[in-house]
Order: C-alpha cells, then structure tokens, then sequence
C-alpha cells in the first residue's frame, strides 16, 4: 500500500508528491466542506436561509482564528518533524510530537474559556446585527465548546502526513465530512434544529476524526507515536515550533480580521445583502485556497526531509514541479470563475437580490486568483525549510500590510461605488503580495541551499 511504501528520500519527485499531494488536497477540500456544507444547507433553510447564512458567516470569523491555532501547532510540528526524520533523530521528532499535544490541549480549554463568555460582543463588533446576531450566537456556543476535538484532529493530523502517511491524513478529514454530510440535514431539518443542529454535526463531525487521529498515532503503524514521557512542555521543542508556524498560522487567522473587515464596511456600505454575497465569495476562495494548501502538504514532507538529509536536488526539483502545478491551477481556477461564476453562487442560495449580488462580487473578490499559485508555492516552501522570518514577513505581507488597509482605504478613493472598492481590496492585495513573494524567493532560494551545502561540508 502507497501509505507504507512512500520514501521520501528516494522515490521519483513526480510521482511522490502525486501520491503525496492528491490525498492531501482531498483532505483539504473535504475539511472545508466542514462549514461550507453547513452553510449551503443553511442558505436553502425556509424563511429565513439568508439571514441563517449571513449570521453563520460573521461566526466563521472566530471559527478560523480557532483553526489557525491547530496549523500555530501541527505545521510548525510537522515541519520541525520532518526536517529531524531526515537527520535521522527520530526520538527528537517524537519528542515534538509530545510537546505538540499537550500544547493543543492547554490551547482548547483557554480559547473555550475566553470566547465563551466574550462571543456575543465580539460578534457584533464582527459585522452581526439584530436579525443575524441569534443565529451567530447558535451556531458559535456548540462550535467553541467542541474546540478540543477541532484542534487534535486538524493539528495532529500533521504529524501523520509528514511521515508520508498521505492516504490515512486523508481519511482523517474524509471520515469526519461525510459524518457531518449525513448528520446536517438529520438535525437542521429533520430534528428541526436549525443552525445549531448544523454545529452539532460539525462538532461530532470532528470527535470522530480527533478519535481517528489518536488511534493511529497511538497505534503500531505510526513511526512517530505520542509517548507519555514527552507530554511536557520544553521551551526548547515548543518556541521553533512556534516560531515556524506562525507563518500559517497568521496566514489563517488574519483570514479572522479580514472577514471582520470586509464584513463590517460592506454592512456599512451595501447592507446585509452583501454581507451573505461576501460569505458566499469567501466560502468559495476558502475551498479554492484549500486546494493550494493540500498541493503545498503533500510537497512539505518531501522538502523538509530532503533538506534535512542534504539531498538538496530533490527540494529543487520539488519546487520547480509545486509551482508549475500551482500555477496552472490558479489560471484554471480563475477561468472557470470569471466564466461561471453562477453555477458557484448557486451552490449556497437561490434568492434571486443575493444571487446576483454574490455573482457580481465573485468576478471582483478573485479578479487575481491566477497569481496565487506563485505566492502559495514560494509562501510554503519557505515554511518547509524552516525559514520562520521570511514566511512570517510574507504570511503578514497578504492580509495585515496590504489587504486590511485597502479595505478600509479604497472605498475613499473610489467613492462613486464604495462596496466595488471594498471588494477590489482582495484582487489588489493578491497582486501586490504575489509579485513580492516570487522576487523575494527567486532572491532568497538559492543562498538558502548553498549555505545548507556549506553546513553539510557540499560546497
């Protein structure tokens, strides 16, 4: 089986990161069906399903903070793993692996602790107001108090595909989505629940994948296994954990303060109305965006234990197929949007004023989206190789310097259609971010090998 089989050291580059990046990116996209098919469902939900969908919407803002914490975690982890496996100091690896679930444990139970009693005013302060702020507040209560089972099974599921355990990292995502697939209409509509019966799901949704998780890295499969002597916090293990994965992690929590953002002008500027057509343009970026990171996955192991082990021709044939692959990807994605953007929209609500709301602001929110392939491709790369600085400065680069600004700044320059300006933040953001990304790593790539080549006596 490819699970048993996958040798990061030697096997053919092409067909590696195929068998590597193809369960990775199903797992990517099946993870963002966790909220998406909670929202589809709730947006079809009588009378109410826009206003379900806008609140649901505003509550993601929180919800993706919360998931950023699992990458702070499980990518940095993950990479420091891999780097370590490929020197060949495995009791290192697990002992990160150790640190790493305590760390996430400590991490749940404050994230319930605070946002618990603090939801309601940080959801109004989101964008929510006093048709949407019930259904926030619904959706929001159950998520938090499953926080514990989000973050195991997104955060140490790491730990299994950077062992090249592609196919049971997939199962881990695949097994909680088609749980929630069939729990969503048994409890939003069958039990009448609403958009609590839509947390509910996702919730048990993810105990199953966290039981998933711990069972294999408990198991007799797993080369690295959670072991009770390194359930301990060192300072040591755990601050380049979190130095590299602060990376990810800025780049999916800011994903919190942009969603905030946009929320809060288009309610200002455009209303409700458009609040759901920016739910609706960010749930399809996010499945889109998914993809990216699930090609990136499935290239990290084979970069950080490449790079671990000097055998740095395979990073850089890695690379060079990771962003040709991404780069077609991006150009597909854009044309199919730009073509088609109303069989997307119409996935998630047919009331006609939304439907053509988000039809028009989807052809804005990803006018660039076929420059990202370089920006995803160079970002990750970086984060494979441990270059916490760099990433870090790119991860802040996209959303906090640039986009948050211009959401803010455009709709005074462009003051005949404020709500255009707010959407054409995204496009100008990615552009800007894209080019700086690739000139900075065209730049910064090769001195990062050839001083890895004098460390290891190469050069």
């Amino acid at each position: 089986m490819a699970k048993r089989t996958n040798d990061l050291g030697n096997d053919p580059v092409p067909q590696l990161l195929l068998r590597l990046a193809v369960p990775a990116v199903t797992a990517q996209v099946v993870n963002a069906l966790y909220n998406i098919v909670d929202r589809m469902y709730l947006g079809h939900m009588k009378p109410d399903g826009d206003l379900a969908i806008t609140g649901v919407g505003v509550a993601f803002a929180i919800i993706m903070f919360i998931s950023a914490l699992s990458a702070l975690v499980g990518v940095g982890g993950g990479s420091r793993a891999a780097i370590r496996t490929g020197e060949g100091r495995p009791d290192q690896a697990e002992e990160i692996l150790g640190n790493c679930t305590l760390l996430i444990l400590l991490i749940s139970a404050v994230v319930m602790a605070v946002f618990l009693p603090l939801q309601r005013p940080m959801l109004l302060m989101m964008g929510a107001d006093g048709e949407t702020i019930g259904y926030a507040v619904d959706y929001l209560t159950i998520y938090l108090c499953g926080t514990v089972f989000v973050q195991i099974s997104l955060a140490l599921n790491n730990f299994i595909t950077t062992q090249g355990f592609s196919t049971t990292s997939m199962l881990t995502v695949v097994i909680g989505a088609v749980t929630n697939i069939v729990l969503d209409p048994i409890f939003i509509f069958g039990m009448d629940m609403g958009v609590q019966g839509a947390a509910l799901a996702t919730i048990i949704a993810q105990a199953v994948s966290a039981i998933w998780v711990l069972a294999f890295l408990t198991g007799k499969r797993t080369r690295l296994k959670i072991r009770l002597k390194y359930l301990r916090l060192k300072p040591q293990i755990v601050l380049p954990v979190v130095s590299i994965g602060v990376s990810p992690f800025i780049m999916q929590s800011t994903e919190s303060l942009v969603n905030i953002s946009f929320n809060a002008s288009l309610l200002k500027y455009g209303g409700n109305t458009y609040v759901g057509a920016m739910t609706i343009c960010s749930s399809i970026m996010q499945v889109l965006s998914m993809i990216f990171q699930g090609m990136t996955q499935g290239a990290q192991p084979i970069v950080g234990y490449n790079y671990g082990a000097g055998n740095l021709d395979r990073v850089r044939k890695t690379f060079r197929l990771l962003i040709t692959v991404g780069v077609i990807y991006s150009i597909t994605g854009w044309l199919l949007i730009q073509l088609f953007p109303h069989a997307f929209v119409a996935l998630f609500n047919d009331k006609p004023e939304l439907v053509e709301a988000a039809v028009w602001a989807l052809r804005i929110y990803l006018a660039c989206f076929f420059m990202l392939g370089v920006q995803f491709s160079c970002q990750q790369t970086f984060v494979a190789l441990g270059q916490a600085k760099v990433s870090l400065f790119l991860a802040l680069l996209r959303k906090i310097i640039l986009l948050i600004p211009l959401i803010y700044i455009l709709p005074h320059i462009i003051t005949g259609d404020q709500v255009f300006a707010v959407y054409l933040a995204e496009p100008v953001a990615d552009a800007l971010a894209a080019t700086t990304t690739g000139l900075m790593f065209a730049w910064k790539f090769p001195r990062i090998l050839r001083r890895r080549e004098q460390e290891l006596g190469m050069a």
